[in-house]
């Protein structure tokens, strides 16, 4: 269970084995043994007695800003990271092995997009069917093509891979904000601050999925600082920046599912003074709840039935361990 605590003024305790929530005088209790991640915004205080409660617990805690992306983090002591793998992972972008890692996992991110339209095309008629085919072919040549380049050093074409992976998310977000609903209709993607309500909840959506990408690396051993297509910067975490572009598409489909359910009101969402909105409180209960029982259910991937919150870190091991066994 992850443990979302976003309320302002909000006071994270510890009890026993539990972890006390307080919020204008009304207090929560929830077991230790139940919780798997703490999530915490801004104006949210803790005790150090809870966050060792945490770490006791192997539970990560994530702080987080409005717009839902992480700036810290408590980690558990018990992390699979060895030197080994860090040593191998700077080896990535001299040879094939990491060129081909980018390749598979931009072309996951396109299948994404690919499935998610042809979900959408079953609902649809006339000329958004028309919309949507032609989006398809459109990406799809995008995805032959990035097939095509050759698996050498990374830097010879780290270029020719994000071409055809912008233009295919250019496609694939301007056909979605054709399909929402009319009051919602937006023509691409914005960031922070987002220009439209979509884009949005969109971005606190992938803030949250960061979050999970970034323990998931820990976790197995990856060091989330060096990266092959996102280069290395100083605190800059590249290599949950590569691997991230694999799960986007869970994200698509819960907030675009989200709207196309008429789920999501106006008043979800705080308007920022120049321009572009946040996601409030109301919003982020939505969006959080989605999320975690869409996490929840079981998925057939990569030949067996796995529950979508553990495909993050299923892959992560994979690639742990294929680092360790195919760079010498």
């Amino acid at each position: 269970m992850e443990l979302v605590v976003n309320s302002r003024g909000a006071h994270i305790a510890k009890v026993d084995e539990r972890f006390q929530i307080s919020v204008g005088g009304i207090k929560q209790e929830f077991s230790s043994k139940k919780v798997d991640k703490i999530l915490i915004t801004v104006s949210v205080t803790i005790t150090s007695d809870a966050l060792k409660l945490a770490i006791e617990n192997n539970i990560d805690v994530v702080f987080l800003e409005y717009n839902g992306k992480p700036f810290a983090r408590v980690w558990h002591s018990k992390l699979g990271s060895i030197t080994t793998i860090r040593r191998k992972q700077l080896k990535l972008n001299e040879i094939s092995l990491g060129t081909e890692f980018v390749k598979e996992w931009v072309t996951q991110k396109i299948d994404n997009q690919i499935n998610h339209l042809k979900k959408l095309e079953t609902n649809r008629s006339g000329e958004k069917v028309e919309i949507i085919e032609q989006a398809i072919k459109n990406i799809g040549t995008h995805r032959n093509e990035l097939n095509m380049v050759d698996s050498t050093s990374i830097d010879e074409v780290r270029g020719t891979i994000e071409g055809h992976e912008g233009l295919s998310a250019r496609i694939y977000f301007e056909t979605l904000g054709k399909l929402i609903p009319d009051k919602y209709l937006f023509s691409g993607r914005s960031k922070n601050p987002a220009k439209d309500e979509f884009n949005c909840m969109l971005n606190y959506a992938y803030g949250v999925l960061y979050s999970n990408v970034e323990s998931a690396c820990i976790i197995a051993g990856l060091d989330p600082y060096i990266g092959i297509m996102h280069t290395d910067n100083y605190n800059k975490t590249a290599l949950v920046f590569d691997i991230i572009e694999m799960y986007r598409g869970y994200m698509d489909e819960i907030v675009f599912g989200l709207f196309s359910r008429r789920k999501v009101k106006k008043e979800m969402f705080d308007k920022v003074e120049g321009g572009g909105y946040w996601l409030n409180k109301e919003g982020k209960q939505l969006l959080i709840e989605s999320i975690n029982n869409t996490f929840e259910d079981k998925i057939k991937y990569k030949g067996r039935m796995i529950k979508l919150s553990n495909i993050i870190q299923y892959d992560c091991h994979n690639i742990a361990n294929r680092i360790l066994n195919e760079v010498c």
